[in-house]
């Protein structure tokens, strides 16, 4: 027991300080309502854009975004 939480908070920060990086490295990801294919059923059964990435099948990733807020607020915080 005292090994398996070390471990898991250790996967844990690996798998956030990759997702951090990714979302420098990248920060457009696919849209996860049409799923990057620029358009998605309506209920009625036609295709219409997708609303939510206007169309193009890509969207900021939400990790890129809170790096941006930081970034703002570190930036309007220190003159």
């Amino acid at each position: 027991m005292t090994t398996i939480l070390p471990l898991a908070s250790l996967a844990a920060l690996g798998y956030t300080t990759w997702y951090l990086i990714l979302c420098a490295a990248s920060p457009w990801g696919r849209c996860r309502r049409c799923r990057g294919a620029r358009s998605h059923r309506t209920t009625i059964g036609t295709r219409r854009d997708c609303t939510r990435c206007d169309g193009t099948g890509i969207r900021v990733r939400a990790g890129r975004r809170l790096l941006d807020h930081i970034r703002a607020e570190y930036r309007d915080g220190h003159p």
